[in-house]
């Protein structure tokens, strides 16, 4: 009997079934590898990005699903109107107190909704004062995303914020403050840390260090406790003033200098050692 071989149209048939499934499966593989993933501020740390976001189109809509809820805007323009003026005008004018706001201040509130804190600020006598929505809500508020302010560098005196809880990128939300103050220039962020904020939140904070961390080119003012809204912290933020950031952009370079001195003088000891020199004849 002779020995049975596999025929070779079958394997033929095989090879290009093979060819013809690999464009299939390449893109099978790009499919699932190119899912949206928001940053991880690592899930052990102080600060924790909330999962669920697979495009940053969905985030954006899951904040104007709030932004844009008809009873929520009922009730901030109407019943909490007033009442959350006041409570922002005593948190503004506490500021004044302690010379960080003043009447001369160019104010910007991110995430102002419908504009409380916009108006609680020209209550106080900061006229200059505008807020920054996905939503527009004029006069008070103008249109923007806050990881993306429309507005130029070094724009701002103040800024103030209690929408931290909201950004799916905290080190852009803090980026963005800091490019837009001016130099010495104040920010203000009212925070959550006994308690989670609410359902539409992109983030969870449980302590003031990572906000220390993410403010690269600010320095903390005062940390102090606040009832606002479900907020229960205040941390102040002054921008460093140019000639401080380019004194501590100099640390490096001083550094270098200092060391290749100490080097020098080594050097010149070790040689006034071999021949005999004595110490008031080293050159530098």
């Amino acid at each position: 009997m002779q020995n049975m071989k596999p025929k070779p149209a079958i394997v033929v048939y095989f090879v290009i079934s093979l060819i013809l499934s690999l464009p299939l499966l390449f893109f099978f593989f790009c499919f699932k590898t190119s899912t949206y993933t928001p940053p991880d501020e690592n899930p052990s740390s102080d600060l924790r990005i909330r999962p669920g976001y697979t495009t940053y189109k969905t985030y954006i809509q899951r904040q104007l699903n709030k932004t844009l809820n008809p009873k929520l805007r009922k009730i901030w323009t109407t019943r909490d109107w007033d009442r959350k003026i006041q409570v922002f005008a005593d948190f503004f004018q506490v500021l004044k107190q302690k010379n960080l706001l003043f009447n001369e201040s160019k104010a910007l509130c991110i995430g102002a909704r419908v504009g409380q804190e916009v108006e609680a600020l020209r209550r106080v006598g900061v006229s200059d004062s505008v807020g920054m929505d996905l939503v527009p809500y004029p006069p008070l508020v103008v249109k923007g995303d806050f990881h993306h302010q429309p507005f130029d560098d070094g724009t701002f005196d103040f800024e103030f914020s209690n929408v931290f809880d909201h950004a799916l990128f905290p080190d852009k939300f803090v980026g963005e403050i800091e490019r837009t103050l001016k130099p010495g220039g104040i920010c203000v962020l009212h925070v959550a840390l006994s308690r989670r904020a609410d359902k539409y939140s992109a983030n969870d904070l449980f302590s003031v260090k990572p906000l220390v961390n993410l403010f690269t080119n600010s320095k903390v003012v005062h940390v102090r406790k606040v009832d606002g809204f479900g907020l229960d912290t205040e941390v102040v933020f002054r921008k460093t003033a140019k000639k401080d950031q380019e004194a501590s952009d100099n640390i490096p370079m001083v550094i270098s200098h200092l060391s290749n001195m100490l080097w020098k003088v080594s050097r010149n000891r070790e040689h006034a050692t071999m021949g005999g020199w004595e110490i008031g004849q080293m050159v530098a």
